[in-house]
């Protein structure tokens, strides 16, 4: 444990066993490579099942950097100034309008001041979608109030807890980590969830496995809201940047001479303080500021502000701040501090899926790759976090073939796994099982069950091969036959009483998702056929020893898919 000023740090204590079961985990891969190197074999099967193997095990490889020191975070409010000497901090509350117009709701002195901003859209010019709309607020809070922390906010959420501003502050002034802290992140959590949460919306692997496992490292990534950010880290490069560049502001930041005013005095220079202007004035330059053309000619969306880089404009400009030499926090209390409404069925989820990963895969072959951009300008170890990340749409691949080619071969008779006599079966069955335990210790430590871990595993292999989907949309915008857009996930909670029921039953529901379920549907058909058709072979052959492998495979897939069968044949006799 590492006690801080204001808060504490605790390694997982399970750490030196995690690392541990790396080590033999990946000594397992390189024996599994050895086998089918070694034993190679020119057929289709044989080099199917190879790709699916590279496939996973660089995955699996780049997936461990999440669990190389995962930490847990707790802090002192208690130690904090008084509410007095706080510093002050904007908020960021997202909607959607396409007409210029500013005007201050509320500007009495002993309650917060409310500014309504309503962004112009032009079609003769980029809109740049969430991204350009967080940049303008950026600069019409800079001329009115200036706080020199930030608080994001996506419309469908609400603070669950009104001490999460002080949580956040207890690393922003902490003095041994203020410096270099560019945001604090919590998690995503939702008021509606059912006991079985068969979707995963608590998306337990990205809070607790993924965002904890790189707080250890230099700090999680920035999610899409729920997240505290310094405004100076947004805005002024890296940690250690200097002053001179404010010298070409202009070509940085726009010609608004007030707009650069109200940088110098974040950066604590002497300014031509901004309330010798009238309201009307202000009123007005921050018009200026967040016209469409404003950001023409300047460095905002590349160098200063969110990035254009890609759509999900939080996940690159978290990436990019840790590539400049900032780090992150994150939070994740007792007590939920950001609440929203989780979908009910999976069409939604499917998709924020497929456009989230989509736009992942162009961040892969973007200009700031991880492969290339980001292994200059972080941790090998941190980068590999986002290499994950950028190309996890990947485990499509791998799943399918795996999903489709051990099933082809058991029902004729082709083994692709060694005998259960054979030595090297120790080998598939080891990687197997430490997987397994590995996932469940997880989950378990988590304040999960059993059932949370097999359902996880479930749902995981749906969003895995649905995510086919994901590459394919990345394609399609990398050669420019997709017209760039990014459309918005319904924010209005469900009123479907059936869907309703059905989720907190437990019961998937595929209404209005049956494009995405197509291969998941195709993978079903397949494994069943192959099941009762190689099961037929097998009492007749009785090759038991050579098709054992494929046949707990082909048992496990059927197991794991029957809420997905049941979802399914409900849809398909509600659409018949």
């Amino acid at each position: 444990m590492a006690t801080f000023t204001l808060h504490k740090e605790t390694v997982q204590s399970w750490l030196p066993l995690s690392r541990l079961h790396i080590f033999f985990h990946f000594i397992c891969v390189l024996f599994l490579f050895y086998y089918r190197i070694n034993n190679f074999i020119i057929s289709y099967p044989w080099i199917l099942m190879t790709l699916a193997e590279i496939i996973l095990s660089i995955m699996w490889f780049f997936n461990q950097a999440y669990r190389w020191r995962p930490v847990s975070r707790s802090v002192m409010i208690e130690k904090l100034p008084v509410d007095d000497k706080l510093p002050g901090l904007d908020i960021f509350f997202g909607n959607k309008h396409h007409f210029l117009k500013i005007f201050i709701i509320n500007d009495e002195p002993e309650i917060p001041r409310v500014v309504y901003v309503s962004r112009e859209r032009r079609p003769s010019l980029p809109h740049k979608f969430k991204g350009g709309a967080l940049n303008t607020l950026l600069r019409v809070s800079g001329l009115i109030s200036n706080g020199p922390y930030v608080l994001a906010v996506d419309c469908d959420m609400y603070c669950n807890d009104p001490s999460s501003a002080k949580q956040a502050m207890c690393f922003f002034l902490d003095p041994e980590t203020s410096k270099y802290i560019a945001f604090v992140q919590f998690p995503q959590m939702f008021h509606n969830l059912s006991k079985k949460d068969i979707y995963d919306n608590q998306s337990r692997t990205a809070f607790k496995t993924m965002w904890q496992g790189m707080d250890g490292l230099r700090g999680p990534g920035l999610s899409g809201t729920g997240n505290y950010l310094n405004r100076s880290a947004l805005l002024f490069g890296s940690p250690n940047q200097k002053d001179d560049y404010l010298v070409d502001a202009q070509n940085y930041f726009g010609e608004s001479s007030s707009y650069i005013e109200s940088l110098k005095a974040i950066r604590g220079q002497q300014t031509i303080k901004n309330n010798i202007l009238s309201k009307e004035e202000i009123l007005r330059e921050a018009q200026v500021v967040a016209s469409s053309s404003y950001e023409s000619n300047t460095k905002w969306g590349t160098e200063v502000g969110f990035s254009y880089g890609i759509l999900l404009e939080s996940t690159i400009t978290g990436y990019l701040l840790h590539c400049r030499g900032w780090k992150s926090a994150y939070l994740y209390p007792k007590t939920p501090c950001f609440l929203g409404c989780a979908p009910t069925d999976i069409k939604e989820g499917m998709l924020q899926l497929v456009k989230w990963l989509s736009e992942l895969c162009l961040l892969a072959v973007s200009k700031y790759s991880p492969f290339t951009y980001g292994f200059s300008r972080m941790s090998a170890i941190h980068n590999f976090t986002y290499c994950f990340m950028s190309i996890s749409s990947i485990y499509a691949i791998g799943f399918i073939l795996y999903g489709i080619v051990p099933q082809v071969c058991f029902f004729n008779g082709i083994p692709v796994f060694p005998k259960v006599t054979d030595p090297w079966f120790a080998v598939f069955a080891f990687l197997y099982i430490a997987t397994q335990i590995q996932h469940l210790i997880e989950v378990i430590s988590g304040d999960g069950s059993v059932s949370m871990w097999w359902d996880e595993q479930r749902i995981w292999i749906l969003k895995s091969v649905t995510s086919l989907f994901a590459m394919i949309e990345a394609v399609k915008k990398w050669l420019g036959l997709n017209k760039k857009k990014f459309n918005l996930s319904n924010k209005a909670a469900d009123k479907d009483q059936e869907k309703i029921k059905k989720y907190e039953q437990g019961r998937f529901d595929f209404q209005g998702a049956a494009l995405y379920m197509s291969p998941m549907v195709v993978l079903l058909i397949v494994n069943t056929v192959c099941f009762f058709g190689g099961l037929w072979r097998l009492f007749n052959t009785r090759d038991f020893e050579d098709m054992f492998g494929q046949l707990f495979l082909v048992s496990y897939v059927m197991a794991l898919s029957y809420p997905i069968f049941e979802g399914i044949i409900t849809m398909k006799s509600k659409s018949g």
